[in-house]
């Protein structure tokens, strides 16, 4: 049987190295759950135990309730993310490059981040209907303010004497932001898609509790009409894997874009 690469095996042996101590905490949480809902007996309608909880998430899995819902929520999470990452990206673009458009601009955007998606939601619901495009309109609106604020202050912090040298130069702006900014600017950017991700999922949420007749959000209401709790919490834990999934494949995928940063965390003591 061949060997592992000394730096593949580095790399395996760290991602192990960094998921025990969360493992640990997460078995040890479970067992003193368990306990105390056992000990002081506590009703299932009132908090499940996570026996009960694992029980009704196996259910679900095994019968395949899951994936259709999963999917459409998956579906309204990454395109209304897609959506309002690329509006936001622009938005921060334009801010930059033409300093009008932030006093134009961007008080209306902080003006709508302002007002609870909860509260656009059901406008969004009537407006567009019960379909998908209300909901990733929602989260295209969840997602949208992370990026632009990160894009905004990834593009305008740049070292003065970066833009003296390509000034000096003659640079002309589109290659100051090809070669500089945007450069520069990756790494606030994905800490902004990073969180926008994360809040998409809620806000796919969100959209199918205010109308929807599918969809994990449908689901979960569902589950708290039919005072189905280990259900509902099984929902909870699929939520969740769903947000770990999409966090870890952008994370992969800045890994691969900014690699510059991955190095020097790489080399940091």
């Amino acid at each position: 049987m061949s060997e592992l690469p000394p730096r593949e095996g580095g790399k395996i042996h760290r991602a192990i190295s960094r998921a025990r101590l969360p493992v640990l905490v997460l078995c040890l949480v479970l067992g003193i759950w368990e306990g105390l809902i056992r000990g002081l007996e506590v009703p299932g309608y009132v908090v499940p135990a996570p026996s009960a909880v694992a029980q009704a998430f196996f259910a679900g899995v095994f019968s395949g309730a899951y994936f259709p819902d999963l999917a459409i929520t998956t579906l309204e999470t990454v395109v209304g993310f897609a959506l309002g990452s690329l509006i936001g990206l622009a938005i921060g673009i334009a801010i930059v490059v033409f300093p009008a458009c932030e006093r134009i601009v961007y008080p209306y955007v902080v003006a709508i981040q302002t007002i609870p998606k909860v509260a656009i939601a059901p406008l969004m619901v009537v407006w567009f209907g019960f379909g998908m495009t209300s909901k990733v309109i929602v989260v295209a609106l969840v997602a949208l303010f992370p990026v632009l604020v990160n894009a905004i202050a990834g593009l305008k912090a740049v070292d003065q004497d970066r833009l003296d040298l390509l000034g000096a130069l003659s640079a002309t702006r589109w290659q100051v932001f090809r070669y500089l900014r945007f450069p520069n600017a990756l790494p606030f950017i994905f800490a902004g898609l990073n969180t926008a991700i994360v809040l998409s999922v809620i806000g796919a949420i969100v959209g199918e509790f205010v109308g929807s007749n599918k969809g994990i959000g449908f689901r979960i209401l569902q589950a708290n009409y039919q005072l189905d709790i280990a259900g509902a919490f099984a929902l909870f834990a699929v939520l969740s894997i769903l947000g770990v999934t999409l966090h870890a494949i952008l994370r992969f995928v800045e890994r691969r874009t900014v690699f510059w940063t991955a190095a020097q965390e790489t080399h940091r003591p």
